[in-house]
């Protein structure tokens, strides 16, 4: 990508010049002979004739030296219709400035989130674990996917045992997925905080117990997808009363969206509150924060996924050419059933993930300028430092855990991938500015987090709209296009009210734990509810992506899979 075009006016070539000389001569020759002639048949007056004939003489040369030939009038046309394709040009080219524009906001803020509050404590009428509590249930789980999609597994952990008026055993980590982390629970979460947070929700023990002096052997059971409360009932308590100890399998999304308000609650407190990391990352993540704290007052921090095997299965072209095609080509062969990519028509329903490049595009369009801080959360990038040297040339204080952190800091967390994402999500949370070019557990989590703990600016895409923009963006102006960016952004800004109740997933949009002050009371908010329309398909869009396990087809892709490959899909692209 090229930042701005500067103009080159190339000078007249010797060439060009001797050719232009040799034709007036020649002019002037002809001239020359004329007047000689007229002279031989006026030499009564001869004194006089040469007066005026060395004036006419004269004349013409003058003219013949100003007034251009046939070719010189062709070659001035040309020249005349250059300048002015190359006046329109550089009326409408993309000149990226170093600095924000003239967008005055406050960047480092949510408008009126001081009118709002997380709030989650359990309803007056809220069953107590000790009243509750059948002694003889427990219920287990074993969660999938790396480090969010598990939390989430967590989460519903929780909502499910006190469905159930079970004892919950600590979960079960993922150990076989793609992430291939050994951590167990202890090792990434604090267990006694977890326990005794929740001691008044759901009675938790950290293995199972025996039952009559005898061990009982958990009976595997796997729920669906969006399991309802109802669904909970009818097909996971009869087992459990008469087996006393059920695991469940694959727990990720195995509870329903949308439930009662004091569960959406317990959801809440599990996920702010409950699950706390352990010291060390807790500690390490701390760390990372302050030393970007130190090097400015505020900080933007990127979670940036853009892996070959995403780009692959997202059917995305970026402009590679054949070697692109080609290995992104060999990489989507994995997916059997997947359909012929559409580049086109994926982008254009934006559903491709935006390139670093884009993205600091993008926030360059919202005023922040080169000077800010930037803290990118990744993993691999497609094209390595080609892809993003644009990236860290718009904002060249470019930094990541690794830069800012030595690798004997790192030592103890560098071999376990959910310990390393674990830093990130902390770094992430704590920014002043969050930013993705994603839709993952990881982006969402956090954009929920971040509502919750104050609506701290959370930034995410438009990308239906943006990609159509950046796609054509050198045919507008800077201004033409950063206003663009503005407009087609609200309502992706993190802002309090943004997201109508309800709407997509609840760890991204948890409205039933988020509270109005009484003094927000006539506060409008003029929100673009076409961009939350467009926001909320790209919600339902995405968890068809992350949670549709029953081999139907997922629209635009297109794609048709069996419950295994989906699921090996889902582990890899939700996180």
């Amino acid at each position: 990508m090229k930042f701005g075009v500067r103009y080159v006016t190339i000078p007249m070539s010797t060439e060009t010049a001797m050719k232009r000389k040799k034709h007036h001569t020649e002019k002037s020759r002809i001239i020359g002979l004329l007047v000689a002639s007229f002279l031989r048949g006026r030499l009564l007056h001869r004194t006089l004739i040469i007066a005026i004939s060395a004036c006419l003489l004269l004349l013409f040369a003058l003219f013949s030296l100003f007034a251009p030939s046939t070719l010189n009038k062709i070659n001035l046309q040309t020249t005349q219709n250059n300048d002015q394709v190359r006046s329109r040009f550089h009326d409408s080219v993309f000149q990226v400035p170093a600095g924000g524009g003239s967008f005055r906001r406050d960047l480092w803020s949510s408008t009126h989130s001081r009118l709002f509050y997380g709030c989650s404590n359990a309803g007056v009428n809220f069953a107590k674990a000790n009243a509750k509590t059948n002694p003889d249930r427990y219920l287990l789980i074993s969660t999938s996917g790396g480090l969010n999609q598990q939390r989430t597994g967590i989460i519903d952990a929780v909502v499910a045992a006190y469905l159930l008026n079970a004892t919950l055993v600590v979960p079960e980590l993922d150990h076989t997925s793609f992430w291939k982390d050994t951590s167990n629970f202890s090792e990434l979460f604090d267990t006694e905080w977890f326990i005794t947070f929740l001691r008044n929700d759901v009675r938790i023990v950290k293995e199972l117990p025996e039952m009559g002096g005898n061990f009982v052997a958990p009976y595997t059971v796997r729920v669906p997808r969006k399991c309802t409360p109802k669904c909970y009932e009818d097909r996971v308590l009869p087992v459990l009363v008469r087996k006393r100890a059920v695991r469940l399998t694959k727990f990720d999304y195995r509870l329903a969206n949308m439930l009662d308000e004091d569960l959406q609650r317990l959801r809440c407190r599990v996920n702010y509150h409950a699950l706390k990391f352990t010291d060390s990352i807790q500690g390490m993540g701390k760390l990372l924060v302050e030393r970007m704290k130190i090097k400015s007052k505020h900080f933007i921090a990127l979670h940036l996924r853009f892996e070959p095997d995403m780009l692959a299965f997202s059917g995305c072209y970026y402009g590679g050419g054949e070697k692109e095609k080609k290995e992104l080509g060999e990489i989507r062969k994995r997916w059997k059933n997947l359909h012929a990519s559409n580049p086109e028509k994926v982008r254009r329903h934006g559903r491709c993930p935006l390139t670093p490049e884009e993205v600091g595009l993008m926030l360059r369009a919202l005023d922040f300028g080169s000077e800010v801080l930037l803290y990118v959360a990744s993993g691999e990038i497609y094209g390595g430092e080609e892809t993003i040297a644009p990236l860290k040339a718009l904002f060249p204080n470019f930094h990541s855990k690794e830069t800012i952190a030595t690798k004997e800091e790192l030592a103890p967390f560098v071999s376990f991938s959910s310990r390393m994402a674990a830093l990130d999500f902390i770094v992430c949370a704590e920014s002043d500015v969050f930013v993705t070019n994603n839709n993952g557990n990881m982006a969402k989590i956090l954009a929920g987090r971040r509502r919750y703990l104050g609506h701290k600016v959370t930034i995410r895409p438009n990308a239906k709209k943006l990609n159509l923009l950046f796609m054509n963006r050198n045919n507008r102006t800077w201004e033409e296009f950063a206003s663009r960016v503005r407009t087609f952004q609200v309502g992706f800004m993190g802002e309090p009210n943004e997201l109508r109740p309800g709407s997509g997933e609840f760890t991204e949009n948890p409205s039933a734990c988020i509270c109005q002050k009484n003094s927000a009371g006539g506060i409008s908010y003029p929100l673009n509810h076409s961009n939350i329309t467009e926001f909320q398909e790209q919600q339902e869009w995405s968890s068809e992506v992350d949670n549709n396990l029953n081999g139907t087809k997922i629209d635009s892709l297109p794609l048709i899979m069996t419950t295994d490959q989906l699921a090996e899909v889902q582990e890899f692209f939700s996180d």
